[in-house]
């Protein structure tokens, strides 16, 4: 009894008791906490990445024939393409199920099967896949309830968790998405099961691990008290306290405490200083160290954001000196770099290609996937052909050496100046926005390819969108759409087209801008994790310029004269008035031919507009410098023996001409004679 007593009297058998408890208490609460934070983080992320993974799947379907697929009058060859790309997609994607389902809306209780891919192996199952036109009951009122949101649009997607009564199956997480049909009618639901092993995996390691470390941090922790508490009480209380105090003054190691008293507790405080200085200094060192290696890393990401900056387009007006069109970017990464890109070139004259990406992932990984798939789509572009034969080439490059698995959304275009037409072609990307003159911006609606390294070999299918003059197409990235407050609700397609619609009339800069501000407004503050990245092309005019380039050859002058005649017809240009085009024409032509090019046969081009009454006639070639315009006119009041030689041409052409200049640009003599007809 006596030593019981005496245990239960010792201070340091109190305080190590005390430490000990508190240490097993805290460990507890924050494993807990812990537990729960981790539970729900992953649950969030297999939520996120699940309904991407849907998102996706559902592009590959052609929501149009899914009434025509269960009646049969669809046609079945597309029927089983999209089946195949929807197995394969299951076992790339790694999960167990990927259904399509027409559900009945009068009580959202039965279904009938669409599409069934199952991969076994993932999920640890043994389904049968269902044929279609398989019939079911909905298993329970929590599926009845959730597919009537999904398929009233009520919501964008949902997600039902399975972790209890699975009968030896995995955990899994089931999302449901809306495949819709080109009016944006839901005409079925593609349901997503994925396998959360992960969580069970991650769940046990990390309770282990909570558990040992509390213990040991326990036990270490009472071995440390009980060292010290063990130590004689009476120590100079003085030494401890002017050693800390020159400590402070100094900043600088002093002489050792030590055992300085046979008082534990005051021993202790000895040891306490002398730790605290050796800390105190070598945390002091490391900061420093720290802080020049975060400064370093801030320095190289700032280096790594204006490489990347400088990667697209970020001069606007993009091309000044073209009248027919207007184009104009912005993207803002969510962090110090991004995956989301666009740009736009001019493959010649009147071809522009224009495309906007989206990465999977985020940082400096997304970042160099970004421009390697930028430089590829230029490279290609440049060679010519379609869009669909553009991503074709990329995909098939990108997936030969595609490790680390990732893969890019993209919508390519190229529009055919003159013409208005665009050529276009979709690798799972958001449908662009249509805006026509004196109408309203609106979702158009296309079929979707898969996206860009997720399989070699993919066949990508062109479409055409035809602009008119005033005619606007809105591309963007899914961080506008899926922007999100702090309540986790999304800025939606519904808003961003509002927003277009708000500033429909303006530059289209301040479209973006608009955008951009509506978004930023809707989530007040809350953090993004998605880039930002819109584009917007307008077309202003059609280009009414045609242009020949022939050898500046005498021979050639025929085919030069008849291309000009046939314009000057088309406008109705009299007789008279042709006869002094033709002469004027044929006087600037034989000089190019007999004198711009001395030794060689060189190049020129012939560019004609006709417009408001009047015709524009510039002759380029890159010869001898030479203007004609310098030369004095000749005097006609004199006889032709008393006049000098020459400069009786260009003095015509002045005369048969409403006006003329000359300039000298890029290497190039360019002489534009106007008239009116």
């Amino acid at each position: 009894m006596k030593t019981i007593e005496k245990l239960r009297s010792s201070m340091a058998v109190n305080l190590i008791g005390m430490i000990v408890a508190l240490l097993i208490v805290f460990g507890v609460i924050v494993s807990t906490i812990g537990f729960i934070s981790f539970n729900n983080s992953f649950k969030k992320e297999y939520s996120v990445t699940t309904y991407h993974i849907a998102r996706t799947a559902a592009t590959i379907v052609n929501g149009d024939s899914i009434d025509a697929y269960l009646d049969g009058t669809g046609d079945m060859a597309e029927y089983e393409q999209t089946r195949e790309y929807l197995d394969g997609y299951c076992k790339e994607i790694s999960v167990s199920l990927i259904y399509v389902i027409k559900v009945d809306t009068s009580d959202y209780g039965r279904f009938v099967s669409v599409f069934n891919s199952v991969d076994n192996e993932i999920g640890g199952t043994d389904y049968e896949p269902w044929e279609l036109g398989f019939k079911r009951d909905t298993t329970n009122d929590e599926y009845r309830e959730k597919y009537e949101k999904v398929y009233t649009q009520q919501e964008e997607y949902q997600d039902v968790y399975r972790t209890n009564n699975l009968n030896g199956k995995l955990p899994h997480i089931t999302t449901i998405a809306p495949v819709k049909n080109s009016s944006g009618e839901v005409v079925a639901l593609l349901c997503v099961q994925r396998p959360m092993s992960e969580l069970k995996a991650g769940m046990r390691p990390y309770l282990i691990t909570s558990a040992l470390s509390a213990l040991l941090f326990a036990i270490l922790t009472s071995v440390f008290a009980s060292f010290y508490i063990r130590k004689q009480f009476l120590t100079p209380v003085s030494k401890v306290a002017a050693e800390a105090t020159r400590f402070a003054k100094e900043n600088k190691k002093g002489e050792t405490l030590g055992d300085i008293s046979r008082i534990s507790e005051i021993s202790k405080l000895a040891h306490s200083i002398d730790t605290m200085e050796t800390d105190m200094l070598s945390y002091i060192d490391n900061l420093t160290s720290v802080t020049a290696e975060k400064e370093r890393i801030g320095a190289e990401l700032s280096v790594a954001s204006v490489i990347q900056e400088n990667s697209i387009p970020n001069i606007f007006p993009a091309f000044p000196e073209r009248k027919e069109f207007d184009i104009y970017g912005s993207m803002t990464p969510a962090k110090e770099v991004g995956g989301d890109f666009y740009n736009f070139f001019l493959i010649d004259d009147d071809h522009l290609a224009f495309v906007i990406g989206d990465v999977s992932g985020k940082g400096v990984p997304a970042a160099l996937f970004m421009m390697v798939t930028n430089i590829l789509i230029s490279d290609r572009t440049h060679m010519g052909g379609t869009p669909a034969e553009i991503l074709n080439y990329v995909n098939n490059n990108i997936c030969e050496h595609n490790k680390a698995d990732m893969f890019v959304t993209l919508w390519l275009g190229i529009l055919e100046i003159s013409t208005g037409k665009i050529t276009a072609a979709n690798a799972g990307h958001d449908d662009a926005v249509l805006y026509r003159k004196d109408g309203e911006f609106e979702v158009f609606g296309t079929k979707h390819n898969i996206v860009v390294g997720a399989m070699p070999d993919t066949e990508f299918i062109d479409f055409e969108i035809q602009l008119g003059e005033g005619d606007r197409l809105f591309l963007y990235t899914d961080g506008i759409p899926e922007a999100t407050d702090v309540n986790n609700k999304m800025f939606g397609m519904e808003r961003t087209v509002a927003a277009l619609n708000e500033n429909k009339e303006k530059p289209l800069k301040d479209v973006l801008e608009g955008v951009k501000e509506r978004a930023n407004e809707f989530v007040n503050g809350a953090p993004q994790f998605d880039d930002m990245t819109m584009l917007c092309i307008e077309l202003s005019k059609k280009n009414d310029t045609r242009t020949l380039k022939v050898d500046a050859t005498a021979e050639n002058l025929g085919k030069v004269t008849e291309f000009v005649d046939d314009i000057l017809e088309e406008n109705g240009c009299s007789f008279k008035e042709q006869t002094k085009i033709d002469l004027s024409l044929e006087e600037m032509f034989i000089n190019i031919a007999n004198y711009a090019y001395p030794d060689k046969t060189g190049e020129a081009e012939v560019s004609v507009t006709a417009e408001n009454g009047e015709v524009s006639i510039t002759l380029k070639d890159s010869g001898i410098p030479y203007n004609p315009l310098e030369r004095d006119d000749p005097d006609i009041s004199l006889s032709a023996e008393e006049r000098a030689i020459g400069g009786l041409g260009i003095f015509l052409v002045k005369k048969n001409m409403d006006s003329v200049e000359y300039e000298y640009k890029d290497g190039c003599n360019i002489f534009t004679m106007k008239k009116k007809i």
